[in-house]
């Protein structure tokens, strides 16, 4: 069965050596007269690609004021800071100037600045309606949000981290210089790819398994990955495989990959609990936790665990004992983390075993208290989170 689909993904991609070269005409092309620059930490004014950024705005006649100290996890607090200095600045466009934390801040203020109530009502089912026009500068190749319409952001208060979604936030366009990922520390790439291949490997494993040229892109996608993963943690500055992960993380998250099938993205929800409450990198989080989810759902789905372990992992396929073939694709993919330096469990992320105490409180914030269920292939309540926890200890 193939399920109807829409694909609707209307961001600019502007994607080489040369390509910060454009930010003021991109800026000027969407009508932008004052930006708000927002970024990180320090990383960005150290590189020099803030003052990149300020002359080419300067140099194209567009005002600007700036905006940073976006930590990962991207919090509330930071955002009502933005909407409260677009506001008061006249701020018509933003540009943010990082990875995946920069960018669903920047669409959080965005959706907050058209707003008139409180931005956390988009995160408690007020659907958004509009959002300032936003463009990206991309320095960290990871959640793939310059391509998509999601937006995850953490209440300061009981640390709660929720996703929304809407095409309203979608960037106008995106500037992708490999080279700006030549300086990431490895364990922020190895986090980023493991990120990136889970965007795919959410919307693979699905139950619709008729789309066989969606498979065929999702499954070299991730072997890409894979490989080029592998390749930039001994060569950091191997041009090549650094523009094939660049690239592919915007394709992982801009519903490509999506095309006929349906996401499921229940290890991303039961990882927001985890990076919310213990403040760990969300590539990293999934690594943990995805081997554990694999084997919780697989024998319901055999088939699937098969073709992932064969097309992608390269696992011998032994038609006898597909079982079998199911469990080597799972434990190549924990080989895989391991070289890259990920975690393939709790301990392993945590350098503790997690209480039964902490790992109820994950299931119930996930499950909002019992209310909703997360997944799709596989349909996760709270007490089914909380043995996908379990098992990830």
């Amino acid at each position: 069965m193939i399920k109807d689909f829409n694909f609707y993904a209307p961001t600019r991609v502007v994607f080489g050596r040369d390509a910060e070269s454009k930010i003021g005409e991109l800026v000027k092309s969407c009508g932008g007269r004052k930006v708000l620059i927002h970024y990180g930490g320090g990383s960005a004014e150290r590189s020099g690609l803030l003052q990149v950024v300020r002359e080419q705005l300067t140099a194209a006649g567009i005002a600007f004021c700036e905006l940073g100290g976006v930590v990962p996890n991207p919090l509330l607090s930071k955002v009502y800071e933005g909407i409260e200095l677009c506001r008061r600045e006249g701020v018509d466009f933003i540009l943010a100037v990082g990875g995946g934390s920069v960018i669903d801040s920047s669409k959080a203020i965005g959706y907050g600045v058209c707003y008139d109530g409180d931005v956390w009502d988009f995160w408690c089912g007020t659907v958004p309606q509009q959002c300032l026009p936003i463009g990206v500068v991309l320095t960290i190749p990871a959640a793939g949000s310059e391509m998509s319409s999601s937006c995850v952001i953490t209440k300061d208060e009981g640390l709660l981290k929720r996703g929304v979604n809407s095409d309203a936030c979608r960037c106008r366009f995106a500037v992708m210089n490999p080279e700006r990922t030549y300086t990431l520390p490895p364990y922020q790439t190895a986090a980023g790819a493991t990120d990136i291949m889970m965007h795919t490997m959410e919307r693979y494993f699905s139950k619709y398994e008729d789309m066989t040229l969606t498979d065929a892109i999702s499954e070299a996608l991730l072997r890409t990955v894979k490989d080029a993963a592998l390749v930039v943690m001994e060569h950091p500055e191997d041009y090549r495989h650094r523009a094939q992960i660049m690239w592919a993380g915007s394709l992982a998250h801009n519903d490509l990959t999506e095309c006929g099938t349906e996401k499921d993205f229940g290890t991303h929800r039961l990882e927001h609990e985890l990076s919310a409450l213990f403040g760990v990198t969300h590539g990293a989080g999934l690594a943990a936790l995805w081997p554990s989810w694999a084997r919780y759902v697989k024998d319901r789905h055999l088939s699937r665990f098969v073709q992932f372990a064969v097309n992608v992992m390269g696992v011998p396929n032994d038609f006898a004992h597909p079982d079998e073939t199911a469990e080597r694709g799972i434990r190549a993919m924990e080989d895989f983390y391991r070289r890259i330096g990920m975690p393939t469990n709790l301990r392993e992320l945590l350098g503790r075993e997690v209480t039964d105490e902490e790992i109820e409180l994950m299931a119930d914030k996930c499950s909002r208290g019992g209310t909703i269920t997360v997944g799709a292939m596989e349909v996760l309540g709270r007490d089914q989170m909380r043995e996908v926890y379990r098992l990830a200890r």
